[in-house]
């Protein structure tokens, strides 16, 4: 056996492109490439509209010290031909994305670095080349911030403070190109401060520690939290994609969102989407910004928005099941970033099956081992009631992200949570953001409550997936960490008072409200058909 064939046995396969047009890898699959750079290869087979990249296989998780830039090199002068430009290039730039994907779906729980490759040295070629400042400085400030939290381990407070003193109460996407120049200035300034050394101007060398830094991320706190809860083997390790960047943050008709090709929470079939104009996908998924659905996107650019709903119901097909999907418009076109089986509620698993099955998608033995264990007490849904029949009145409202009631005391932090659930006592997690660095407190909590966050950050992403009740971007939360107490539209709260989360209609009560219970008996009635039809015949 060569070396390489003993590289690509132990799943270090480093040259693997994704082109679109091109046929799948006759090697390797989701084990060995991931999910995540599997799906993408799927989708450039197919035609979609998927930017080109590479991969580097989950072999090299376990020794990422052992991987030299002479392993990835092939690879990165191929994209680079592709592309027609150049990694370091002052004139003619090539900036990429870093991203992480093992062979089993973990939302959010890895790390993602973009724009790789900006530096004093490249911005003027990258602005020459697109001819927009403001996009170039944007994309430096990210990448400045983005590094300075995963690759130097520095608090992405310090950014967020140098963003928010810049600012003040503008919206971020409203800030000019000179106003973003001075951001990157500061940022520079602090990630000094906070590594200890300059921010890497060198492109290679910021590529080589995004990828060393991707792959490190695989032993995170939070991955190893996720990996326990799932049953999913430690050892499995990920794998690390390279594509070139495509910019939501390049105004006019740029943004970008992440969507469900039907509605995780009740399966109804329709695009569950969310969507922010000039900006990156990182501020949608990351639970530190708050997006809203698609309705300005399809009155704005109905051409794009038309091509999503057209590219993801073909997604749908080609793979089975519903999608969980990532996307970026630049300059009025559609990229596609990721897909993946989505993850839902137990509601959603019946009818999405239940409603594959009767469009021919999936055939009987499928929708069978898909709503196994699916019974009425599965399937279970709450609601708020009044004992006297009153109308309640919430306290507030937010975006629902997982549907159902929820009530409990209030906790700020996983110790707390900890501590209280020890006690005995139901909890709701309230946070300022949707992060999935928060797993190990929401597995404790009933629900989680936030002040910012989309409904298809990662964060509720996963709140969906452990069944918990889940309500994002609450305009009237405010947290007072130092005091432990909360602000609901003006009324103040302290740690441990109670309160109920409606994620049906995304209101929140003061202390413990009604509730009812009911089974969907036109689901069960379905189910029970499915059941009772005849087995599929074994293959021969």
């Amino acid at each position: 056996m060569t070396e390489g064939a003993g590289e690509a046995a132990a799943g270090r396969c480093v040259v693997r492109m994704i082109l679109r047009d091109a046929p799948l890898p006759a090697d390797g699959g989701p084990a060995m490439l991931g999910v995540k750079a599997w799906n993408l290869a799927r989708m450039a087979a197919l035609g979609l509209p998927v930017p080109p990249g590479f991969v580097i296989g989950t072999g090299w998780c376990a020794d990422p010290q052992g991987l030299g830039e002479h392993h990835w090199r092939p690879a990165l002068e191929t994209l680079e031909k592709a592309c027609g430009l150049r990694l370091g290039d002052p004139r003619h730039p090539l900036l990429v994305s870093v991203r992480s994907g093992a062979a089993v779906s973990m939302p959010g729980m890895m790390e993602t670095l973009l724009n790789i490759g900006l530096s004093t040295a490249t911005l003027p070629g990258f602005i020459r080349i697109t001819g927009h400042p403001r996009l170039a400085w944007d994309a430096y400030r990210r990448l400045i911030a983005g590094y300075g939290e995963v690759v130097a381990g520095i608090d992405p407070a310090h950014f967020e403070h140098d963003l928010d003193l810049l600012r003040g109460d503008a919206d971020e996407r409203e800030l000019d190109f000179c106003a973003l120049r001075e951001l990157a200035t500061q940022h520079l300034e602090t990630y000094r401060r906070e590594a200890g050394e300059a921010f890497p101007q060198d492109a290679h060398e910021q590529l080589r520690l995004a990828i060393t830094a991707v792959f490190a991320s695989w032993s995170s706190d939070k991955a190893r939290t996720y990996r326990n809860l799932h049953s999913i083997d430690h050892r499995i390790g990920t794998a690390v994609t390279v594509q070139r960047m495509v910019f939501g943050n390049a105004g006019g008709l740029s943004g970008a969102g992440v969507g469900f090709t039907r509605d995780p929470s009740s399966g109804e079939p329709n695009p569950w989407v969310d969507f922010l104009f000039n900006a990156q996908g990182e501020d949608v998924v990351s639970g530190r910004r708050c997006a809203p659905g698609p309705e300005r996107l399809a009155e704005v650019a109905p051409a794009v928005w038309q091509a999503l709903v057209d590219a993801t119901a073909r997604l749908e097909r080609a793979f089975g099941d519903m999608q969980d999907f990532e996307f970026t418009v630049q300059q009025g076109q559609l990229h596609l970033l990721q897909t993946r089986n989505g993850k839902r509620t137990p509601l959603a698993a019946a009818r999405i099956a239940l409603d594959l099955l009767d469009e021919g998608v999936i055939d009987t033995g499928t929708a069978i081992e898909r709503t196994r264990g699916l019974d009425a007490r599965a399937l279970v849904q709450r609601w708020i009631a009044s004992a006297d029949g009153a109308v309640l009145q919430p306290l507030a409202r937010a975006s629902s992200a997982a549907s159902g009631v929820a009530w409990g005391e209030i906790v700020l932090d996983e110790a707390r949570a900890r501590a209280r659930r020890e006690a005995g006592a139901r909890v709701i997690l309230v946070r300022q953001d949707a992060e999935t660095r928060d797993i190990a407190a929401l597995d404790l909590a009933e629900g989680l409550l936030t002040s910012r966050g989309a409904r298809t950050s990662h964060a509720a992403v996963v709140a969906r997936q452990l069944g918990k009740v889940c309500l994002v971007g609450c305009e009237a939360l405010q947290i007072d960490t130092a005091g432990r107490a909360v602000n609901l539209a003006g009324q103040v709260l302290a740690e441990g008072a109670v309160l109920t989360l409606d994620g049906n209609e995304g209101a929140i009560y003061a202390g413990a409200a009604g509730f009812v219970e009911t089974v969907p008996e036109e689901i069960l009635a379905r189910l029970d058909r499915l059941q009772r039809q005849p087995a599929p015949a074994a293959q021969s």
